[in-house]
């Protein structure tokens, strides 16, 4: 076994057995399978710019001896790899699709360019008459019924890379933190 315990999850520099690391306080970052481990509060904290922890720190913490890792892994193996692609309750095998922004070669080799479906309804995704009181009450203007339909083109653009955002995490839900924040 090599002289490194683990590898920080920010910037994959090696964490030696017995050396001092950072752990973030957020408990889902803390579970066994996750195991988020930092070499320095600098790589802490771009961890946290990307999950956007509401309220969170760094916990200052020791990595185990050689020989207590080597306990603990033989006490917990390690998942088998699955030796078949998994399959859908009745048996049918799940299709793993990619979503986003992969090379065409990576694409094709899973399933074959994936792209979002055509929206063929281009429903207006904004409430008109809340978005024309919010402009008179904030500047005293009028606004034009078009601007709604621009508007609701700006909100599908933006859930199309939430979308993308949370099928590079392989997730199926769309998260808060994947959608865009507004520049002011």
């Amino acid at each position: 076994m090599a002289e490194t315990w683990l590898k920080c999850s920010a910037c994959k520099n090696p964490i030696p057995f017995n050396a001092t690391h950072w752990v973030c306080s957020v408990s889902t970052c803390n579970r066994a399978r996750t195991r988020l481990v930092f070499c320095t509060v600098s790589c802490w904290d771009s961890h946290v710019a990307m999950l956007r922890h509401r309220d969170s720190w760094a916990v200052e913490a020791k990595a185990p001896t050689k020989d207590a890792w080597e306990r603990e892994l033989a006490a917990n193996p390690p998942e088998p790899a699955p030796t078949r692609p998994p399959t859908a309750p009745g048996g049918t095998p799940v299709v793993r699709r990619v979503v986003g922004d992969a090379s065409p070669s990576t694409a094709a080799a899973i399933e074959g360019n994936v792209q979002l479906a055509e929206v063929t309804d281009k429903d207006v995704l904004i409430v008109v008459s809340k978005m024309k009181k919010y402009i008179r009450d904030r500047s005293g203007m009028n606004c034009g019924d078009a601007v709604a339909e621009i508007l609701s083109d700006h909100v599908r653009a933006l859930c199309d890379d939430a979308i993308r955002a949370a099928g590079r995490d392989d997730r199926k839900t769309v998260l808060e933190r994947d959608v865009t924040r507004p520049r002011r």
